[in-house]
């Protein structure tokens, strides 16, 4: 069964930390781009970071660049997203995608052949 399951979210203090994790099953998670994404309450799904497969190069969206990272893990079929600084702006569900030609892109989902079923994040004080 091919799945995607996200897990790491909760409630955080702002300037603290999170690590989110992706992990796959039913497919090699390698060979894919992997992508996060975040919805707000009232507010339009948005990319946060991705990873490509085919030379690992990585994007941020300018609202998380310098505090989030993305990484791979092979061995263990998941991908990470380090949240650090955290605002109350980051408060949203987070959702990791697959991306099955492996490029990865934010600007929009319909390439991502898989989705999970997301992780709440919550800063607040």
């Amino acid at each position: 069964q091919v799945q995607l399951v996200e897990s790491g979210g909760g409630l955080v203090q702002p300037g603290g930390s999170l690590r989110l994790s992706c992990v796959a099953s039913g497919f090699t998670l390698e060979y894919y781009a992997v992508g996060w994404f975040r919805r707000a309450p009232g507010k339009e799904r948005e990319g946060v970071s991705y990873i490509s497969s085919n030379d690992g190069s990585t994007y941020y969206a300018d609202s998380v660049k310098g505090r989030f990272t993305i990484s791979r893990d092979n061995a263990k079929n998941t991908v990470y997203l380090q949240m650090n600084s955290l605002k109350p702006e980051d408060t949203a569900v987070y959702y990791c995608a697959a991306d099955g030609s492996g490029i990865g892109t934010l600007k929009d989902w319909s390439p991502y052949d898989y989705w999970g079923q997301g992780t709440q994040v919550t800063v607040s004080s």
